[in-house]
């Protein structure tokens, strides 16, 4: 298939690259039944998590080795993996999946949003429709608004607020507020 992408410029594989693999009789398919999204764009990625949750767990499912603190309200249907503690009086969903080894602090609200495995959340924050990668670190009393998405390892200090659709770079730093919604931090 890199045979058939020029070097130097953007190319686009469904208007480029699969027309020349059909007309030399190189690309296949595959018959499916049941249900597939394209989840290339963050909104398609977190209608994909609700229907998954809605569809494949339903209820809330929580692993065995997750710590929840007092007065935790976890809303179906949300899922939270191995080694994730939840300080007391944080409400997690709905639609909500948190991976492993998360850290969530106290009265801390998160709904319909994707975080990956090692965040930590600290503190009296909102999450609300975001992505969080992979060991994100969102400080105190933050709040991330809708279509955020938060690249791994990406650091989001006290107080900042984050408009709606605000993109962080991984392992960028953000130290004030970004209230310019679609905004990009390299």
């Amino acid at each position: 298939i890199f045979d058939h992408i020029p070097q130097g410029r953007t190319v686009s594989i469904e208007r480029e690259v699969f027309p020349k693999l059909a007309e030399e009789g190189k690309l296949y398919g595959y018959s499916f039944e049941g249900l597939w999204i394209d989840t290339g764009e963050p909104e398609d990625y977190l209608k994909a998590n609700r229907l998954w949750l809605n569809v494949e767990i339903k209820k809330n499912q929580i692993k065995k080795d997750v710590h929840l603190g007092e007065q935790v309200e976890i809303k179906s249907p949300s899922t939270i993996d191995n080694g994730t503690t939840v300080g007391e009086k944080s409400e997690i969903g709905p639609y909500v999946a948190i991976g492993k080894h998360v850290t969530i602090g106290k009265n801390v609200r998160i709904e319909n949003s994707i975080i990956f495995q090692g965040a930590l959340i600290s503190d009296s924050t909102q999450v609300r429709g975001a992505i969080l990668g992979e060991g994100a670190m969102i400080g105190n009393k933050v709040k991330i608004e809708n279509r955020c998405l938060i690249g791994d390892h990406a650091m989001i200090h006290n107080g900042v607020t984050l408009a709606q659709g605000v993109t962080v770079c991984p392992f960028k730093e953000v130290k004030e507020n970004v209230l310019t919604p679609n905004k990009c931090l390299m």
